[in-house]
């Protein structure tokens, strides 16, 4: 245990790269907090492994042999027995990932801080996603029309549920989302959980994409 009374944050990294995994597991053992407890060569033994070890976050790559990073994120979102384990891709890009369960997604070469963030931020249930990825993600929002066939639910949301869901989007935290509709932090949470629960969204990041492909958010270059 760190930082009081904060729990470890056990992590699985899942890659094909012998080096990218030395890197990884090295980045991430001399970081206060957080613990690797396994380390898989493909999507397969990753799934495996989770299994095994219900870690707190799997680091994934998308382009592995035996099975893919997409369908082993697909595959740990829908067993019940890993709902606690949040996905983080590292991919160029992100719509797939996200649609299979990802929490986030980030580009390979990302910073290191930046990577010790979205482990962070991915193990406490948020979203993350890398600035230069949600700018393509958006462009392939701005290159269709609205599809309200993707999330009918969104039909059952209330006032607040659509609005808190439409900050969310934009990529507002809980407490910023309370700040900008003056109510709790809590009340903000609380809002985004229900609105979740009739999307049947598994994530904030599945959430997110519900909002863009129903039209609920008008996609617009990001301010990055």
């Amino acid at each position: 245990m760190t930082d009081g009374d904060a729990p470890t944050i056990r992590v699985l990294i899942v890659d094909d790269q012998a080096l990218m995994r030395a890197g990884f597991r090295a980045l991430l053992e001399a970081e206060d907090g957080i613990e690797v407890i396994g380390e898989a060569v493909d999507g397969r033994h990753g799934l495996e492994l989770a299994r095994l070890h219900t870690p707190d976050v799997a680091l994934v790559d998308v382009q592995m042999p035996v099975m893919g990073g997409i369908e082993a994120t697909r595959e740990i979102a829908a067993d019940p027995l890993l709902a606690g384990v949040h996905v983080v891709i590292l991919t160029n890009y992100g719509l797939d990932a996200l649609r299979a369960g990802a929490a986030g997604f980030l580009l390979k070469d990302t910073e290191p801080a930046e990577l010790l963030r979205a482990i962070r931020v991915a193990a406490g249930g948020d979203a993350l996603l890398s600035p230069a990825v949600t700018r393509r993600l958006i462009g392939e929002f701005v290159a269709r029309p609205p599809d309200r066939s993707t999330a009918p639910g969104f039909e059952t949301l209330t006032r607040r549920e659509r609005e808190v869901s439409a900050l969310a989007a934009r990529g507002l935290t809980n407490e910023e989302i309370a700040a900008h509709m003056v109510i709790s932090p809590f009340t903000a949470k609380t809002h985004i959980s229900r609105a979740m629960t009739k999307l049947g969204a598994r994530d904030r990041a599945q959430l997110v994409v519900f909002a863009y492909e129903s039209g609920l958010v008008a996609p617009r270059e990001p301010r990055l």
